[in-house]
């Protein structure tokens, strides 16, 4: 049976996706070998398809853990008794720092999605478009209100506000000028600009 946690007490799944997570973003999924991985885990090959049956799985939960702590973050604001522009704002500010806050992850994935089988691509977008069909019913609840604008379809306001999201890994930088929240209040009240009646 494979140890649960290794001698500091950490959770062998949680050290493997840790150096997964830095070797993919280092060296690319396809350059990195299971070997690097239990090496830099310190863990064994047998403790790595114990928790993931591959490496492909790995690449998966890379994702999956972000959008799992995305999505649940995204039901709580939905869910709040609070106006809709409120819960619409707070669901388009989370949604960027926690990405800024994973952007390895982030990263690795648009850059790598294409290693996924299509079984597991097709589950990953599914995941991805329950999330993306949950904010997109916070803009139709604000727009059937008539808080927000119907100029613009619902759809087209999702991929603005997503496109922008995705590129993050692509500019934003640790050390540059604007902190994860600054970036997080202009892209949200962006959003919010463009629904407004």
């Amino acid at each position: 049976m494979a140890r649960t946690t290794d001698g500091s007490g950490a959770p062998v799944p949680q050290r493997l996706l840790a150096a997964a997570t830095r070797l993919f973003a280092e060296q690319g999924y396809d350059r990195t070998s299971v070997q690097e991985i239990v090496e830099a885990a310190g863990v064994t090959k047998g403790a790595l398809y114990h928790y993931f049956g591959s490496k492909e799985d790995l690449l998966q939960e890379v994702y999956a853990r972000v959008l799992r702590l995305q999505q649940e973050r995204l039901d709580a604001f939905a869910d709040a008794d609070e106006p809709v522009e409120r819960r619409l704002r707070a669901a388009a500010a989370d949604v960027v720092v926690t990405t800024i806050e994973n952007l390895d992850d982030a990263s690795i994935f648009f850059r790598s999605m294409h290693h996924l089988s299509p079984e597991k691509n097709k589950q990953v977008r599914m995941e991805r478009r329950r999330y993306h069909e949950r904010f997109r019913a916070l803009v139709e609840e604000g727009q059937q209100s008539g808080v927000f604008s119907t100029a613009t379809p619902s759809d087209l306001v999702v991929d603005y506000h997503f496109g922008s999201v995705h590129h993050l890994s692509t500019w934003y930088s640790p050390g540059g000028p604007l902190t994860p929240q600054e970036v997080a209040d202009h892209l949200a009240d962006l959003l919010l600009r463009a629904l407004r009646p």
